[in-house]
């Protein structure tokens, strides 16, 4: 490894790996340009909107599905991908986690708006 290489932007997976002049999920299969990724960066973070994991804008309110499966402390089994969340709150949250809900079943959490997709 000559570089630390970003994450993927469709998945956010942290195994993204050269392939020539693109780079290339292997988890989702999504291939891109460096270059591409270097300018649209910026203007995601300058926007300051919440997206979620197909880009889509997320607001307060809105019902959500979840993408994958999602281990939970304390809880033997987990939060299970097409997890319907409903009325969500978007905050300002710590590690990530930008996403107030509850979910039931398991109670009050927050999520990454990474592993959600706009119902």
């Amino acid at each position: 490894m000559t570089e630390n290489l970003p994450p993927c932007p469709t998945c956010s997976s942290a195994y993204t790996y050269e392939m020539g002049a693109l780079l290339v999920c292997p988890e989702c299969g999504h291939e891109w340009s460096p270059a591409a990724a270097e300018a649209a960066e910026p203007a995601a973070a300058q926007d300051g909107v919440i997206r979620d994991a197909v880009g889509n804008v997320l607001a307060d309110g809105d019902t959500v599905t979840v993408v994958k499966a999602l281990k939970v402390k304390g809880s033997p089994s987990g939060i299970k991908a097409g997890t319907k969340v409903r009325n969500i709150r978007l905050v300002d949250g710590v590690d990530g986690h930008d996403i107030d809900c509850k979910i039931d079943g398991f109670g009050p959490m927050q999520l990454k708006s990474s592993v959600v997709k706009k119902a």
